[in-house]
């Protein structure tokens, strides 16, 4: 396991003990896994963002912490969360990051994350021209997430 899964499965372990709420000191928990605290850093803005549905809170100085909260929704309101995110052009890596964070929410199941991936993949725009391949990308993604809500 990657040090940076370990980390988040430990903050994700922390959330559920504290009902989606966590309070966690980084070189703390560096210590405890036996990393540096840049990592711990990676991983919080990487993984717990508010597009995951996560909000993140840090204080500085010697009596400092991170909190991260993480946002309780409705489907609906997960999936138009996720529609507001997208944006005018979507590449290839966020589209499958957003599909992961729809799984993993089980907003869709394994099976309508792969049709979802299927859809929005580069090989599946090769008649696209390159320089559109994201806004076109983004626009059926965004469709996806209307009938989604339906």
């Amino acid at each position: 396991m990657l040090i940076s899964d370990a980390i988040a499965k430990m903050i994700e372990e922390m959330l559920d003990e504290g009902d989606g709420s966590a309070e966690l000191r980084r070189n703390d928990l560096a210590a405890q896994l036996g990393c540096v605290p840049s990592q711990i850093n990676y991983v919080i803005t990487s993984r717990f963002t508010p597009s995951r549905g996560y909000v993140t809170e840090s204080r500085r100085g010697g009596g400092g912490y991170i909190r991260i909260v993480r946002v309780p929704m409705d489907r609906s309101a997960y999936l138009m969360h996720f529609f507001q995110a997208v944006g005018g052009e979507l590449d290839e890596g966020t589209a499958r990051a957003f599909i992961g964070a729809l799984m993993e929410r089980e907003i869709v199941s394994p099976r309508e994350a792969s049709l979802i991936a299927a859809a929005v993949a580069g090989t599946s725009l090769d008649a696209v021209p390159q320089n559109l391949r994201d806004g076109v990308r983004a626009d059926v993604f965004r469709h996806i997430l209307l009938s989604l809500m339906s």
